[in-house]
């Protein structure tokens, strides 16, 4: 199968996922070609963006991962190349 770049956006509202998220993208790491993390402290939550170069089924994969994660919702977005 092909990869695409696919842009990631996490948004994280339980800190006690935090652990179980690293893991998750540890676990995807081969495929990660940058994150960025951005505390929003008045909101109270954590804003995640990553930059994926992998299959569309390992993003899907990994942003099921992600938004299965108690108080954490994700979303990809994948090239079209």
């Amino acid at each position: 199968m092909e990869n695409r770049i696919a842009a990631v956006s996490v948004i994280v509202e339980e800190p006690e996922s935090v652990e179980a998220l690293n893991g998750i993208l540890h676990d995807y790491s081969a495929c990660v070609i940058g994150r960025m993390g951005i505390p929003y402290r008045e909101k109270g939550v954590n804003v995640i963006c990553l930059v994926l170069d992998a299959p569309t089924d390992t993003v899907n994969a990994l942003t099921g991962k992600l938004g299965r994660l108690q108080g954490v919702n994700a979303r990809a977005v994948c090239s079209q190349k």
